[in-house]
């Protein structure tokens, strides 16, 4: 008769696993506290990383293709320079030109309340409480948390130098990454295959939702002049930005031309501008974009949505931007990095996890072997 197969024995933990927990979560505070503390420095590395990573894939192209590895460094650093320029001149210029319209509109606004409030009053709703009601809206504060977006977004390339200079330096060095990678798994094979596949996700997540963004900002600015809402190309750039913010960027995209509207049309020109906003981003962001990042970021929808409201607080708006690809980092980091906590992966992606089939060792049975068979790689 065959012997029933034992359970895998659990490890032994030298400390109780509560005690394990509780210096793990102060651990996590401690770090935090230290991410939040240097934003500022943070911010601009993050995004100087994130550049690096976007364009390195042109110096490996390059070099399959025998031209030179300085050439292509050149090309690299000139094409995301151009990128980072227009894009800083175009956020400080779009917030200026905000600054000044929004004054125009507070007559329109004030209309727009006096109609409101008699609607309310034919309701029979009391006056004193729709006064007190409206009287705390400001045309200027209904733009307030967008032009604090935006504000946050030119400060971060205020310090311009720094990225640039930031930058030049990690495309130099990412020119050799390859060798040095390679030389480095022969040692620590699960460690660089974490960083590969981190590299390879933030790759095509970067690269795709940039294809995706210019695509809506275009087909947004073309309906937004159709319909006559002042500063397109404004609300357009918006709608690129926000392309990357996961979850909630469409809202965020479609408050500012939807309020103008209301302001310059009425409720007509409201319903319009999100009619045409939720056509347009719905049918490309929600149905066509996601079936092709899917599978570069592998992350369930409440884990993007968390990741999206802890990395901006952490960073501010930059980290709304960077959502994505620092919660890539992080899962590389804590998780794909050790083979024992491979298990986690699968709590925190959307992907299917197949049923080991008959007689064959279960993932976390496989798992226990890792460590040892990576002492053995010379």
């Amino acid at each position: 008769m065959a012997a029933t197969p034992r359970p895998p024995a659990e490890p032994q933990w030298s400390l109780p696993r509560g005690l394990i927990v509780l210096l793990s979560f102060a651990g996590a505070v401690v770090t935090v506290a230290g991410l939040r503390s240097s934003a500022d420095i943070l911010g601009p590395v993050f995004l100087a990383l994130m550049l690096a990573i976007a364009v390195s894939p042109l110096q490996g192209w390059a070099g399959r293709r025998g031209i030179p590895r300085w050439l292509a460094v050149v090309v690299s650093l000139v094409g995301v320079y151009l990128v980072i320029l227009l894009l800083a001149v175009a956020l400080a210029v779009s917030v200026a030109r905000l600054a000044t319209l929004l004054p125009t509109y507070q007559d329109a606004f004030t209309e727009l309340v006096d109609r409101v409030q008699a609607a309310l009053a034919d309701l029979g709703v009391g006056h004193p409480q729709i006064r007190a009601v409206l009287d705390r809206l400001d045309v200027g504060a209904m733009f307030g948390v967008l032009q604090g977006f935006l504000t946050g977004l030119v400060g971060v390339f205020s310090d311009l130098l720094f990225i640039l200079v930031l930058l030049f330096f990690m495309v130099i060095d990412a020119a050799g990454i390859p060798d040095r990678a390679q030389a480095a798994s022969t040692t620590r094979p699960h460690i660089m295959s974490a960083l590969s596949t981190f590299v390879r996700g933030t790759q095509r997540y970067l690269i795709i939702s940039t294809i995706f963004g210019l695509i809506v900002a275009v087909i947004d600015v073309g309906a937004l002049y159709l319909l006559g809402i002042p500063l397109p190309v404004l609300w357009g750039l918006l709608a690129f930005i926000t392309n990357y913010i996961p979850n909630i960027g469409f809202v965020i995209g479609v408050i500012p031309p939807a309020l103008l509207g209301l302001l310059e049309g009425g409720p007509r020109l409201l319903i319009l501008v999100i009619v045409a906003y939720t056509v347009i981003n719905f049918l490309i962001q929600s149905l066509i974009q996601p079936r092709f990042v899917g599978e570069a970021v592998g992350l369930s929808v409440t884990l993007t949505f968390l990741s999206l409201v802890f990395w901006t607080w952490v960073i501010g708006p930059l980290g709304a931007l960077l959502a994505i690809p620092l919660t890539l980092l992080a899962k590389a980091l804590l998780v794909d990095i050790d083979p024992s906590a491979g298990w986690l992966s699968y709590l925190i992606s959307t992907k299917a996890v197949p049923a080991p089939s008959r007689g064959q060792p279960a993932h976390h049975e496989r798992e226990e072997t890792g460590d040892a068979d990576d002492e053995q790689v010379p």
